[in-house]
């Protein structure tokens, strides 16, 4: 019997655009066997939700908080989210 999995809704606060932030995120998502989707918002932050085996999803909320080389993320702010996922996409800005 595999792992139940679990979703959370993340919001990433900081300088996260213009620093290829979504494109890392997927990357790190598709090493981690992380679904679900990240996006832009037109307020400057970056919202994402994600979805895996609990250590999976532990492991790529840390690494949001980092984000790739150029990001500088001041706050991570987690909730619990509910779907189902089959890939992790990138969307369009909201």
């Amino acid at each position: 019997m595999s792992d139940p999995k679990i979703c959370r809704h993340l919001l990433i606060i900081g300088r996260v655009q213009g620093v290829a932030y979504r494109m890392s995120m997927a990357d790190e998502a598709e090493r981690l066997c992380v679904t679900g989707w990240v996006r832009n918002r037109r307020s400057g932050d970056v919202e994402a939700v994600v979805q895996g085996a609990p250590d999976a999803v532990g492991a790529i909320i840390e690494w949001a908080k980092r984000g790739p080389s150029l990001a500088f993320v001041r706050e991570v702010r987690i909730d619990e989210a509910e779907g189902t996922f089959t890939s992790f996409e990138m969307r369009p800005t909201l």
